[in-house]
């Protein structure tokens, strides 16, 4: 099943719907959950509609150095535990938006990366909890990232936190399996990333355990599990695509 969050027009409030090929049903002007119970007698066109960021988290908590080749690229060493930080909710934008270069810096890069949607309250899981119960689907999410000042600040809040630096969707797919899904991504059509979540150094089931163990997870919470090697740099008018198996493309300008 894949969950979307659309708008009819410019002044219309947001709605969730269920993606059917080309069309959108269940569309429900409420909550997340309340979409699954929902259904219309007519269906509403994708390409009618302006699809915004499926989830609207409390929280975006990212992992730095889950791939071994891309912490090498950047010179890092590899943690010996998840390297957590938080993302501004703020930077949230969705398919088709346009990513917003900001005058502060002058090296924005792209991170393609599997982002998991948290479908109900996780904290302190015990050992016979199965983590993958508490997620509701997986989405592309673009980790936008001004590298310039990630280096200059050493901690990264400002360099991964600037308005429209988190690109995610187009929609959120209940149906897949984390472990072993290609990530992608394409800058004008040349490809610059591609990895398999099988080569992350800690999995999507260990990274919901360990963060809630730290941190409560509340529903609609995003999870975004690092980026394999290739990152480069984005200039204005470039445009940028994140594509996972099962999911599909996360596709945005760069302005």
């Amino acid at each position: 099943m894949r969950i979307c969050r659309f708008t009819k027009s410019e002044n219309s409030l947001p709605q969730f719907g269920i993606v059917e090929g080309d069309d959108i049903r269940g569309a429900h002007a409420g909550t997340l959950e309340s979409v699954l119970q929902a259904r219309l007698d007519q269906p509403i066109e994708v390409s009618a509609v302006r699809l915004l960021a499926p989830v609207a988290p409390s929280k975006i908590v990212c992992v730095g150095r889950n791939y071994r080749e891309h912490a090498a690229e950047l010179g890092n060493k590899m943690p010996d535990e998840p390297l957590l930080f938080l993302k501004a909710p703020t930077a949230v934008i969705g398919n088709s938006d346009c990513i917003e270069l900001p005058s502060d810096s002058q090296q924005v890069e792209h991170e393609g990366e599997l982002g998991v949607v948290i479908a109900k309250q996780a904290r302190k899981l015990s050992p016979d909890d199965d983590p993958l119960n508490y997620v509701l689907g997986y989405t592309c999410v673009n980790d936008v990232t001004a590298r310039d000042l990630q280096r200059k600040d050493v901690q990264f809040t400002r360099a991964k936190s600037f308005d429209t630096f988190c690109p995610v969707g187009p929609w959120i797919e209940t149906e897949l399996d984390p472990l072993d899904l290609t990530v992608k991504t394409r800058v004008n059509g040349v490809e610059k990333q591609s990895g398999r979540t099988a080569d992350m150094a800690f999995s999507v089931p260990f990274l919901i355990r360990y963060i809630a163990n730290i941190m409560t997870l509340m529903p609609g919470d995003l999870i975004v599990t690092g980026t394999p090697a290739g990152v480069s740099r984005l200039s204005n008018g470039d445009t940028v695509e994140v594509e996972i198996d099962g999911i599909g493309v996360l596709q945005n300008s760069v302005c």
